[in-house]
């Protein structure tokens, strides 16, 4: 079987992508593309995790967690199972813990892939320019202090790829798909197509939803007739999406910055140009696909 798992990172699409893949259940069942309820995987896998510390599960531990994951019928013809947690890396007090970025990578890694002996493990991960994702991190925690939140790790010091690279060490079998938070309404319904496993160009539900999310009704119902009544070449659909996004985004929708004391101009420059340099790195990887618009 598949295992196709969202693994986040923390504060990018923040769940949006796989409710996206759940409005295509239907559809997909008859592949034998299985989406189960959140409700059904996500604390069951986050205590099973915990439980095992590192350890090797019990020999039946994966048909255990399969018969709680899906139901009986749902199992006689499922080839692919799609599960998503977006704090799955760690929660976001943890991300700069002990001054290494994603300090837990290469343990989560690692246990997803134990859970699912024998299995094909595909992680997906959507990724964040530092120099928004930083600050955006720490205002999701309680911790006062931003220096305290980064725990002395230099921002410049971030890379991506640093994770991506102890992600595939830890599963050697896994394949990588990543793609920039940035990007996402541009490549949505591409993005949705990879996880679910479906061919190049499949229409599929929700392809505008993230787009859609950050304008009023009025610039999100423009959006959907004019693709529905256009029908544009997939190659086509990033540079509609960002027309439609440059005319009617709700300013208040768009990602604004948290403020940073003794952050300026030079250093935000300093930090997405060492993203924009990161993200050729990550595309030269081996198992790794870098999703682009």
């Amino acid at each position: 079987m598949d295992i196709a798992f969202h693994i986040g990172a923390p504060c990018t699409d923040d769940d949006r992508l796989l409710g996206s893949v759940e409005s295509n259940r239907a559809a997909l069942a008859p592949r034998g593309t299985m989406v189960p309820p959140i409700a059904r995987y996500r604390r069951l896998l986050r205590e099973t995790v915990q439980h095992l510390a590192g350890g090797a599960p019990e020999p039946e531990g994966r048909e255990v967690l399969l018969d709680a994951i899906l139901e009986e019928a749902e199992r006689e013809g499922a080839r692919r199972l799609v599960l998503g947690n977006p704090a799955f890396l760690c929660p976001p007090a943890k991300v700069c813990e002990a001054g290494q970025f994603h300090e837990m990578a290469g343990f989560k890694a690692r246990s997803l892939a134990a859970l699912f002996p024998g299995d094909r493990i595909e992680m997906f991960l959507g990724i964040r320019n530092p120099a928004g994702y930083l600050p955006a991190v720490w205002g999701q925690t309680r911790i006062a202090g931003f220096d305290d939140f980064m725990s002395g790790l230099d921002p410049r010091r971030i890379r991506w790829s640093d994770v991506i690279a102890r992600l595939l060490a830890a599963a050697p079998e896994a394949r990588l798909t990543v793609w920039c938070d940035e990007d996402a309404p541009l490549i949505w319904g591409e993005l949705i197509r990879r996880i679910a496993d479906l061919p190049a160009g499949s229409t599929v539900e929700g392809a505008s939803d993230m787009a859609a999310a950050l304008m009023p009704e009025e610039g999100a119902a423009r959006l959907r007739d004019y693709l529905a009544q256009q029908r544009p070449p997939e190659a086509a659909r990033p540079r509609i999406v960002s027309a439609f996004l440059d005319r009617y985004a709700r300013p208040e929708a768009l990602r604004q910055p948290v403020e940073v004391p003794g952050w300026d101009a030079v250093l935000l420059a300093d930090l997405s140009a060492r993203y924009e340099a990161d993200l050729d790195r990550i595309a030269a990887m081996d198992r790794v696909t870098l999703v682009t618009a």
